[in-house]
């Protein structure tokens, strides 16, 4: 069986979108009330919203929403939760 995963990420969806959207990107509280799943659905539709904005209807689009489809959310939900922590801390 080969290695799926790419550079500690799942996957390289996961890592590449974690990378060009949310790099920066800090957990504000209030998205600190959500839970771990709450808060993944809540990255997927902030992602799927930029795509929608930032290119117009056809393939490229299509094509980019399908690319996000791969991305394991909770993931970088749970990255994010900890990177918010540690900071506090």
């Amino acid at each position: 069986m080969t290695e799926k995963t790419y550079n500690g990420w799942t996957n390289y969806a996961t890592w590449r979108v974690k990378l060009e959207l949310f790099d920066d990107y800090r957990v504000y509280d209030s998205e600190l009330m959500l839970d771990v799943y709450a808060l993944s659905d809540h990255l997927k539709d902030m992602a799927e919203v930029y795509i929608e904005d930032t290119s117009s209807e056809g393939l490229a689009r299509e094509y980019a929403l399908a690319f996000i489809a791969d991305v394991n959310w909770r993931e970088i939900a749970t990255h994010m939760i900890a990177d918010h922590n540690e900071v506090k801390a």
